[in-house]
């Protein structure tokens, strides 16, 4: 049975992997390996726990930093780890360091790299993550695009070959995790009323290293006067408390702010929203699926068919008038399937078992007095 060593380190990135490793661990030997790049226990221990994850084979205990400290920590636990291990693939998700770094050992170790969520663009130069997510592509041996305009965006770029739109592996994890956390949360037990308030999730370093930005969202929270549920992230909560703005959010009537709640509860407290206001991509995917308005704290998206017939509308908190935006939405009469069937993962796993017929099992061989795994 051929190795695969995949690589996680953040919140969406175990929602991923957890639809993923159920389906490839019945065809591969998975070696799971978490960079630690969440390691807050809200933020990643509770969801190895909810979401029947493989505890991680290893674990980098990274930690937070700067781009470039976390990242060269990160390729140089990855490099050790995979010469140890000889995998004969490395598979990584979506955009972020974690990504980035997976993708540049393996490469450099001449290790075929699987890509998820190939082809994402935002067409945003400033953001890490549209660094991270085309460098990966451009390396990468397979990439598994999520929507046809994944693939025409990696088209554009000169990059055709084992290009396969598979669909969407959040929807996956969605389908399958929906059912399970209709028992466990309900909107009731964090005191709402369904459908009476809205969800905002706040955290891209856009948005929270700004001050202006970061005050023009609180301002626009506050004037919804409106219910709102707003769980922190660790890092938007410290940028409102060192501003003096997580006192004024405090004392509004109709905010609540609360600590980050597991991925199950996540998905109530989106089915049953009035609307979310996020600059998340993947809770933007999850209020399309739900089929709830979203508002997006951004100038741009890398999921553009979420803006199709009105489901999301991107926000800029310094120009827009948020709450008047809010007031104008509804629900739009038609949700198209552009994300898939719900068989991403299985479409993944089949895809990679094909690209390995005829290739030879992994052979070591030398690089630099050092050893690493080669298929050719």
């Amino acid at each position: 049975m051929r190795k695969i060593v995949s690589v996680i380190g953040t919140r969406p990135q175990y929602v991923k992997a957890a639809a993923v490793s159920r389906e490839l661990r019945k065809q591969f030997h998975e070696v799971l390996v978490d960079t630690g790049q969440h390691y807050d226990y809200k933020m990643a221990g509770v969801f190895f726990e909810e979401l029947e994850l493989p505890r991680p084979d290893y674990n980098l205990g990274v930690g937070s930093g700067t781009h470039g400290k976390q990242t060269a920590a990160m390729i140089s636990g990855l490099e050790e780890l995979l010469i140890k291990e000889c995998p004969d693939g490395v598979l990584v998700y979506g955009d972020t360091n974690s990504t980035l770094a997976g993708a540049l050992v393996a490469s450099k170790l001449h290790i075929p790299l699987f890509h998820i969520e190939a082809g994402l663009r935002s067409f945003n130069p400033k953001m890490p993550e549209e660094i991270n997510r085309k460098l990966t592509d451009h390396i990468s041996d397979v990439l598994f695009a999520p929507t046809d305009t994944a693939v025409r965006n990696l088209r554009s770029e000169g990059i055709t070959r084992n290009v396969l739109q598979v669909g969407d592996v959040m929807l996956d994890a969605v389908n399958y995790y929906w059912s399970r956390s209709k028992d466990a949360y309900t909107p009731e037990t964090f005191g709402l009323v369904r459908e009476e308030y809205y969800l905002a999730t706040i955290h891209r370093a856009e948005n929270t290293d700004d001050p202006i930005r970061l005050k023009a969202i609180v301002e626009a929270f506050i004037k919804l006067e409106t219910p709102l549920l707003l769980p922190l992230h660790p890092r938007t909560l410290n940028r409102l408390q060192t501003m003096g703005l997580a006192a004024e959010l405090a004392q509004s009537p109709h905010i609540r702010l609360i600590e980050p709640v597991s991925y199950l509860a996540m998905l109530q407290l989106e089915r049953h929203a009035k609307g979310i206001i996020t600059d998340s991509g993947g809770v933007q995917k999850e209020a399309y699926f739900a089929g709830v308005p979203c508002f997006t704290l951004r100038s741009e998206t890398e999921w553009t068919e979420t803006l199709s017939g009105g489901w999301n509308v991107l926000v800029d908190p310094l120009r827009d008038d948020l709450s008047a935006i809010v007031a104008r939405s509804g629900i739009p009469a038609v949700k198209s399937d552009v994300y898939g069937d719900g068989r991403a993962t299985r479409d993944i796993v089949d895809h990679m078992l094909e690209w390995y017929e005829g290739y030879p099992l992994s052979k070591q061989v030398s690089l630099g007095g050092r050893f690493a795994c080669w298929l050719q």
